[in-house]
Parts: C-alpha cells; structure tokens; sequence
C-alpha cells in the first residue's frame, strides 16, 4: 500500500468550528435554545445517543477481534439498527421531510444512498472470493494433515506444493494490478519466482466475474459519495427543526461503514485514500474517529501493506500461505522432528481460519444482503413518499 493510502482520507476538521451538538449535555442544551423542546428533541437525541453507543463498543475491541470476520458483522449489524432508526425517525417527522429545505437535504441522502448499492455488490463478489480462498486451503490440509506425520511422502508434499502455490497466485491476482508483479516474490517467497511467466501472460486476471463493470471503482465510488458530505450550516438546522442533523449522522455513518467494507474485503480498485470529515466536535463522531484511526494504523503493519484486505482471516492466510511455502520447500524427507512440529504448528493454524471462514461467510454475505436491501427499500420508501407529497391528485 502506498505511502497516499495509508494516510487515509483527509481529516480537515477546523472548518467545522464549535458544532452546534457537542456532548451529551451540550446537545439538549443548544436544541432547546434554537426552539422548544419536543417529543421530536427527545427522539433526536436518541438517535444520536444510540449512534453513539454502538460505534463506542465497536471502538473498544482488541486487537484480535478488530477487523475479523466477526468483528466485520458485528459493524454491519450497528449499520442496520441505525438506518432503521433513521428509517423511523424520518416516517415520524413526514410533514416536515415533505418541505423545504428537507425535502431536498433528504433526497440527497437518498442519492448518495443509493451509490452504496454498487459497493454491496462488489462485497459480496469479494466474499465469494474469499470464499474460494478457504476451499483452496482445504486442499493444502487434505493433504498435509495426517495423524502420523512421519507417513507424509513425497506425493503428498507434491500436492500440498502445487495447492500452495494455486493458492498463493490466487490470492496475488486480487491486488491491485499496480502492486502485483512488484510485490510477488517478496510477499510468497521465492518459489514464486518461476510463476512469474505465468502472470505476465495473463495479467491481472480474475478467477471470477464481478457484478460490476470492469472499470468500475470502489475508490472513486467512495470519493463520489463523500464529496458532497458537509455539516448542514445553522440556518439549514434551524429550518429543518433539527432534522438535517441526523441526514448528516446517517450520511457520516454510510460512508464510514461503506469504507470500513471496501478496507477490509477484496474490492475492485480498493483504496484507503478517500477524502471527507468526520466532525471532532459532535459526540456521535468520536468512536468514529477512533475506529477510523484503528484502521489506518492496522493498515500501516508491515504485513498489511500489501494485503488483498484488512480483514484479520485473510491477513492470517496470507501468513499460513507464505510459512507453509517455505517448509514444503526446504523440508527432507523423513522429515525431522523440527519439521514435523512447525509443519503441524502451522497446518493447525491453517485449519482454525479455515474452521473460521466456513462458519462466518455466509452469515456476513447475509448481512451485506441485508444492507443491501434496507438501503434501497428506504430509498424506495422515501421518494415514494416525497413523490405523493409533491404531485397530490
């Protein structure tokens, strides 16, 4: 990963000065001095107090569960329960969406929404490739586990060499066609080496088709859902009652989520660098902030750099690949009790991911489903309700 990436996205915060929300207390506080405290104030607050609340306990993992799989769902869960709060907050406050200026704030947010569908799609074509991944391992432990290691011959080792070595390129074809031929030999070891004519033949190709075009971007897709992302300006709170306040809560979390996505699963053209703001002074931004620190750090390790994604079970295939790579490679037969104690070590470590990666693809394929359907059924919902409104009959 480039020296650009690993900076991330810009975190221009001084043009936002003194928010009009800061701390819990601050924000019932500064509502109530712009009009009088309501029922809607009480549900304003809850959105946010629960916005809150669930990012801060995402923020609070250690480092073993941030960025796995189960980690990953846990994010995408907090996604969900948000946007159906969102979902009622705006059926509940109908007569003010239907007008200016929310009427419009509103249907931007359902415009930025819908570039998220794109970003679903391509998650799940990277699951699938993950996927993919844990069947290849499968192979490689078929044919280096066994009860009695001493047994292994060279046909086994045979096998489980040519798995590695499928499973390595596999894995090397999904990096960014920049990095690929660069990063080869130092990422698999030197076995590598002579695969190379294999990859300048085919170049940066695909074991699968993706659901989006070819040119398609998961970068500029999430650039272009970013760059319209601004704090609404006092005037706008005002006229809105509040409300244009949880449009750009729920905008802040889109894009972090939808970024936090593309960091950590195979993704076309996936990059850290996208340039937007996460507020410092509301309360809501700050678990945002630090989860969004965690990543840029997680990927600044040495060995994520060159990762197809930040997610903590393909980090650990990538590591099992490369050791198991080198032992196949230097071991003797009979091998020796040192060999046989690494070789176990790290076929065992091999079988955990594995063990891992089939019990939680599928319920995080689900979920991305899901995000996938609530987003549009929202959007869906929502212009249909500003259409009524704007052409009664």
């Amino acid at each position: 990963m480039s020296s650009s990436e690993n900076q991330g996205f810009s975190m221009s915060l001084a043009s936002f000065g003194r928010s009009i929300w800061g701390t819990s207390r601050e924000e019932v506080h500064s509502v109530s001095s712009i009009h009088e405290s309501t029922a809607e104030d009480e549900d304003l607050q809850s959105f946010q107090s629960d916005v809150l609340k669930r990012f801060h306990d995402l923020s609070l993992v250690n480092d073993d569960e941030f960025l796995s799989l189960a980690w990953m769902k846990k994010l995408l869960d907090a996604f969900l329960c948000c946007q159906e709060d969102f979902r009622v907050l705006l059926i509940n406050n109908k007569s003010k969406v239907s007008k200016p200026p929310l009427d419009q704030i509103v249907a931007e947010y359902f415009d930025r929404s819908v570039k998220a569908l794109d970003i679903c799609n391509a998650t799940r074509d990277g699951i699938e490739i993950v996927r993919q991944w844990e069947k290849q391992s499968e192979i490689v432990l078929c044919a280096l586990e066994s009860t009695q290691r001493a047994a292994l011959g060279e046909g086994q080792f045979r096998r489980a060499r040519k798995a590695l070595m499928e499973l390595a390129i596999a894995m090397l074809d999904e990096k960014d066609s920049g990095s690929v031929l660069s990063q080869r030999n130092r990422s698999f070891g030197r076995h590598n080496a002579s695969k190379d004519h294999h990859h300048n033949r085919t170049g940066h190709s695909r074991s699968l088709s993706w659901s989006v075009s070819r040119s398609w971007s998961a970068a500029k897709q999430l650039q272009s859902i970013a760059n319209s992302l601004t704090p609404p300006p006092r005037n706008e709170i005002l006229a809105t009652g509040g409300l244009a306040i949880p449009v750009f809560i729920m905008s802040c979390v889109l894009m972090f989520v939808l970024w936090a996505i593309v960091a950590a699963i195979p993704c076309q053209d996936r990059s850290l660098q996208c340039h937007f703001s996460i507020p410092r002074h509301f309360s809501w931004g700050a678990p945002l902030l630090v989860l969004h620190e965690r990543v840029i750090e997680e990927s600044k390790k040495r060995e994520r750099r060159n990762s197809n994604g930040l997610l903590k079970e393909i980090n650990n295939i990538e590591k099992c690949t490369r050791h198991l790579i080198d032992l196949v490679e230097s071991a003797e037969l009979p091998l020796k009790d040192v060999q046989k104690a690494a070789l176990e070590r790290e076929v065992g470590d091999l079988s955990l991911v594995c063990g891992a990666l089939k019990s939680s693809l599928d319920p995080l394929e689900m979920q991305v489903r899901k995000m996938f359907r609530k987003i549009m059924n929202c959007r869906i919902e929502g212009l249909e309700f500003l259409a009524i409104l704007n052409n009664p009959q």
